[in-house]
């Protein structure tokens, strides 16, 4: 999600909420991909998901508060889009590890998460090339 779809790190202040345990700026993030593209892909017949890490060096208090405001924060930006599969989880589980479809298409903004995937992984700046 995080430099994904949402654009958490135009966030003014984000590190510093994040370090504090707010959950701020997983609420106030702008999108980056429109919800036509999305329903654009579903239409097309693909199946979207989300796999999203929670914060490095979380509580279980402020997972809860992000788990929450990411789900808040998908509802509220892709009100059309219905999500087969949503999993928020600690962060740096390897995110091939927690999706059921292993057919999917993995995009993502970390390096490495796109190096552990098991089949194919599109760096996020990459998304509207790929559509």
């Amino acid at each position: 999600m995080d430099g994904t779809i949402a654009d958490l790190y135009k966030v003014n202040g984000w590190l510093e909420d994040l370090i504090n345990h707010n959950a701020r700026p997983y609420r106030e993030a702008e999108k980056i991909v429109e919800a036509e593209t999305l329903e654009n892909l579903v239409e097309n017949g693909y199946e979207l998901a989300i796999v999203s890490w929670l914060a490095k060096n979380s509580n279980k208090e402020y997972d809860k508060e992000v788990r929450k405001a990411k789900r808040e924060w998908l509802k509220a930006n892709y009100p059309t889009i219905k999500f087969t599969e949503i999993h928020i989880v600690k962060y740096g589980t390897p995110k091939s590890t927690v999706v059921k479809d292993k057919t999917a298409i993995l995009f993502d903004d970390e390096e490495n998460n796109l190096k552990e995937w098991k089949g194919e992984a599109v760096n996020a700046n990459r998304l509207t090339e790929w559509l």
